[in-house]
């Protein structure tokens, strides 16, 4: 057993975290939240990390309006030059991947290599804002009228409100932040009051960046605290863009308090993500990809494999192989790297799982690989507990539900029309995959009759994504897009211009209008 308390101590004393009094509830200088305490309980130990303090009412409306004068000197500062701040970022993050990636990995439960890749994440995020920082292309077209001309530019948007998930506590909040800023907009963060502690870090790195370069303060700004505190950010009109990673319950209480003011969101929500295992699939690699995805973060990603849509010839085989595989894994603390699975979030996660199992076996489930709670030495939380798998249906209730813990369901299937209706027959669409070497079948599945979720893989998993794309799903998952491709576009304010350099002033569409 690996003894956490020194490690860890040398972990919050690099990344300038106290345990009783770690930061600001803004990240603002000297300025201290006044809200009720919220303490960090670590699920691989059940330790407390450190204590913060939560934003109140009156502590936002500091936050807000420092945000607002920040954004009038902040989006003056050419886009370069803001990138050139992000480029700044990386680099500290470099410097800090290994203690910031420990941090994550202790106060969220994922393994080591999933905390350092979670800091790698932001790390490409920094270097593709900064090119981006150059590449902030409108349009031009060509006008109807003679002598005028036409074109489309992109504006600063304002304040952006980030209300991050606790999975990943901090690569989510580096996608809209490093965006956001060589965009011109400004930043209040609410992270996960499930992983508040990683978010101090975060403002700890880019605090000192800040002051080298003499960002105006509040571009960065932090509020710790549960709901009510994201209510604050919903609610308010000064605020025209909130991005939203959580449940699908979350995002539509986010939609409906943002549409009300007819803001902007960018909801990331629920993922019901399933493989398809056709009969021409290479197993090998079907069987690791489904594996890595059910259990990976202890089945805790939005992108986490659920369903295993698997064709009748193959489907013996493949049940064998997962549960052979699943024997094999070793469940422990995640910043062990000989474990393969580390905890649940928290004991509500527990329940969670716990009662997931039973009402699938109440709806005629067939359990195939046992779970349930570890306990004894070395799983003291109790937020330890083992990867489960089970026989169902698509149309069980408890099947088309997500739930954030490592049940993996079977389904079966004869042929491809089948699987992918099965596929699709969710209310989530978030990521799909099939595992085929049959290029019509592959290019079926890609195509417009094919999987329904925003992203769609073919021959690799659901788990996982890279930063050059646009992240993000369809129906119930929100449909927003963050990261790559042209996703910077939501963080701006599109304007289509027209100038007239002639002596005449025509009407559109041919007009006339003499007086």
């Amino acid at each position: 057993m690996i003894e956490m308390g020194t490690e860890i101590t040398e972990v919050l004393k690099t990344l300038h975290i106290s345990k009783t009094n770690p930061a600001a509830s803004t990240g603002l200088v000297d300025f201290k939240g006044g809200g009720k305490t919220i303490s960090s309980y670590s699920p691989v130990d059940g330790s407390m990390i450190a204590s913060v303090g939560t934003c109140t009412a009156e502590d936002y409306e500091v936050v807000i309006k420092k945000a607002q004068q920040a954004f009038v000197e902040w989006r003056t500062w050419p886009s370069p030059k803001r990138g050139e701040i992000v480029r700044q970022i990386g680099d500290a993050l470099r410097q800090k991947k290994e203690p910031l990636g420990k941090l994550v990995s202790y106060e969220m439960g994922k393994s080591l290599q999933e905390g350092l890749g979670e800091v790698q994440e932001m790390i490409d995020i920094c270097d593709f804002a900064v090119g981006l920082s150059r590449q902030l292309y409108g349009l031009t077209m060509h006008s109807e009228r003679p002598l005028h001309r036409m074109y489309e530019q992109y504006h600063p948007l304002g304040i952006v409100g980030i209300i991050s998930a606790f999975n990943f506590p901090v690569a989510v909040w580096s996608w809209n932040t490093m965006l956001a800023w060589v965009c011109g907009d400004v930043c209040v963060w609410k992270p996960s009051e499930k992983a508040p502690i990683s978010g101090v870090a975060c403002q700890n790195i880019i605090k000192e960046v800040f002051e080298k370069n003499r960002v105006p303060e509040g571009v960065s700004c932090l509020v710790q605290g549960d709901y009510t505190v994201g209510e604050m950010m919903t609610n308010d009109k000064r605020v025209p863009l909130v991005s939203a990673t959580g449940s699908i319950r979350m995002g539509k209480k986010v939609a409906m308090a943002v549409g009300s003011r007819l803001g902007n969101t960018l909801l990331e929500l629920g993922g019901n993500n399933a493989v398809i295992i056709t009969e021409n699939a290479d197993l090998k690699i079907s069987i690791v990809g489904a594996l890595f995805g059910a259990v990976g973060t202890c089945g805790q990603r939005c992108t986490s494999t659920r369903r295993l849509i698997i064709h009748e010839s193959v489907y013996d085989e493949v049940k064998n192989s997962l549960v052979k595989a699943y024997g094999q894994l070793r469940i422990g603390n995640p910043l062990d790297q000989n474990n393969h699975v580390g905890p649940l979030i928290d004991k509500q996660a527990v329940e969670a799982y716990l009662n997931a199992l039973e009402k699938v076996k109440a709806e005629g489930g067939n359990i195939v690989v046992e779970g349930g709670v570890l306990q004894g030495e070395g799983y003291e939380s109790g937020c330890y507990v083992k990867p489960a798998i089970a026989e169902a249906k698509n149309h069980f209730e408890i099947v088309q539900q997500e739930t954030f813990a490592p049940i993996l369901y079977l389904l079966k299937y004869r042929d491809i029309d089948e699987a992918i209706a099965l596929q699709n027959g969710v209310a989530q669409g978030l990521s799909s995959a099939i595992m085929t070497t049959n290029l019509r079948q592959a290019e079926l599945f890609l195509s417009y009759a094919g999987s329904d979720c925003g992203i769609a893989n073919v021959n690799i998993g659901t788990s996982g994504a890279e930063i050059g794309g646009a992240f993000g799903g369809e129906k119930e998952t929100g449909g927003g897009r963050e990261s790559g491709s042209d996703a910077w576009k939501v963080y701006m304010r599109r304007q289509t211009n027209t100038i007239n350099y002639s002596t005449e002033l025509p009407l559109a569409q041919g007009i006339k209008f003499d007086l």
